[in-house]
């Protein structure tokens, strides 16, 4: 009864016209900024607190306003990622595998549906998630350690070879580039740089929003201008415009799936959205009977790593609010946002200040509804966007990447290195290298690094101490047979799955 009467004044806090409308505001730019590339959720958001702040809003407002951004960022990912195979931000670079090749195949529209179902699915979840078990849930995260969150990270790039790729070989060499590209800095140690090669602006490391858009975006200018437009789905000819309401209703178990493995992996500080995307695409691809058709234009594929990365964002928020520990980037600014407003994050923030917690709960039901029936309808606008002519399309692109990247950075030299990747990524799609385990490496190599030198010091050295606890004896066991089942069984599992790809090419 408790959380009746608590979520019932979170209504009335969050339906109040001010706030419904700055929930409306948030949901229209989030979504915006998700769709631009290079920006994301993150720097959305930090982008947008001091204009709350010039705008005078007490600490309810802000948080609705700033968390509808990211709700929307959220969403809005999807739609370049799907369109022009360039993730929106970093979560949303699962969504290309099977999001690109279903919009070259004329299905753009039904990509667009059923990844904004899904994002609804997941988020609206994990909200609920978030009013039923916070306090309980934050437990879990407690037992994650060092050794726990190395094997994670294993159990990801062990994992990598049946994504991206028919050659585990070429994914491992992917996924070890990826690690080699996250060591590039300043060691957090010693302090000694490390493979910079004399170059100042390496110190820093290398943005992997840098290497997204490279891999991504200008690979794709490159390979557009080799084959003359052929194999891609700028200009391909789209028929009516409609919803498929059975191909939509046959993904609904892979968004539940991925809505719950997104938002365990939301829960767990650091991981984040990337990675619960990740494991939802994963988990959905192992229990699939057509995993062949995987990477090939899926329905699937879109709807589990939509659903996973939009649970995660709402799982993201349980240790913050509970815990005082950012689950992501844009937690991380939130976090700032109410630190600076006087609010202290917390088990005593649910009886302090109750009003906060559950009208953010209620904004954030109520965001969601709203991203539902925003982007939906616009499917048609935003599937017109293919129907641009390339030579106006392609310099678009081009300029938006640029231009978001010196943004962000400032620099000439990461507008270079972004060419660099988007040879290395042209390249590779030639020697069908896949990128993604690539991303991923560069993404999750500093956090695995960190932990398995805080594993280390905290064993004095004893390696064993990564196999310590039930935890993470499980995670390396499924790491083990993420990365051998494959080896054996893909002659297998191609077989059965071949007259599948006829029939799904048929909707």
């Amino acid at each position: 009864m408790d959380i009746i009467s608590n979520l019932a004044m979170g209504f009335s806090i969050a339906l109040s016209p001010w706030t419904l409308m700055l929930a409306i505001i948030g949901c229209f730019v989030g979504t915006i900024i998700g769709a631009l590339p290079g920006l994301g959720p993150s720097n959305g958001v930090a982008l947008l607190i001091p204009i709350s702040f010039s705008m005078g809003l007490d600490a309810i407002s802000a948080l609705v306003l700033l968390t509808s951004v990211y709700y929307g960022a959220m969403y809005g990912g999807r739609i370049s990622s799907i369109l022009l195979n360039i993730p929106g931000d970093e979560p949303a670079m699962m969504t290309c595998l099977d999001g690109y090749p279903m919009a070259k195949r004329g299905f753009a529209s039904d990509a667009l549906v059923i990844s904004g179902v899904a994002s609804f699915v997941g988020a609206f979840l994990a909200t609920i998630g978030l009013m039923l078990l916070a306090p309980l849930l934050a437990r879990v995260a407690f037992q994650f350690g060092p050794a726990e969150y190395f094997a994670l990270y294993m159990l990801a790039f062990c994992t990598l070879g049946g994504i991206g790729s028919n050659n585990q070989a070429k994914a491992a060499l992917a996924a070890a580039l990826g690690l080699a590209i996250a060591m590039v800095g300043m060691d957090k140690t010693t302090g000694m740089p490390r493979f910079t090669f004399g170059e100042l602006h390496l110190m820093d490391g290398v943005d992997f929003l840098v290497a997204i858009v490279g891999l991504f975006a200008v690979a794709e200018v490159f390979h557009f201008i080799e084959t003359h437009g052929r194999d891609s789905a700028i200009g391909v000819k789209l028929g009516k415009i409609t919803v498929n309401w059975a191909k939509m209703w046959s993904t609904r178990w892979a968004m539940l799936r991925g809505s719950g493995i997104g938002f365990l992996a939301g829960i767990l500080p650091g991981a984040g959205a990337s990675l619960g995307s990740f494991l939802a695409y994963m988990t959905e691809k192992s229990v699939s009977r057509d995993k062949a058709t995987f990477g090939t234009g899926n329905p699937r594929g879109v709807a589990a790593p939509e659903a996973g990365n939009n649970a995660a964002a709402g799982g993201a928020l349980i240790p913050m609010l509970t815990l005082g520990v950012p689950g992501s980037g844009t937690t991380a600014v939130l976090l700032a946002l109410l630190l600076t407003l006087n609010i202290t994050p917390g088990p005593l923030l649910f009886t302090e200040r109750p009003e906060v917690v559950w009208g953010l709960i209620a904004a954030l039901l109520i965001a969601n509804v709203v991203l539902l029936l925003m982007n939906v309808p616009m499917v048609k606008v935003f599937v017109h966007i293919l129907s641009v002519p390339s030579w106006i399309l392609l310099p678009g692109v081009t300029m938006v990447a640029f231009v978001g990247i010196f943004s962000l950075t400032g620099s000439s030299f990461d507008m270079l290195l972004m060419v660099g990747f988007g040879v290395m990524g042209w390249v590779f799609r030639k020697l069908d290298i896949p990128t993604v385990p690539v991303i991923l490496g560069i993404l999750l190599g500093n956090s695995m690094e960190d932990n398995l030198r805080r594993a280390m010091v905290l064993s004095d050295g004893d390696w064993t101490y990564l196999f310590s606890s039930p935890i993470s004896i499980g995670l390396w066991l499924a790491a083990l047979l993420g990365f051998v089942a494959p080896i054996f069984l893909r002659a297998v599992l191609k077989k059965p799955a071949l007259p599948a790809t006829d029939d799904m090419s048929s909707d």
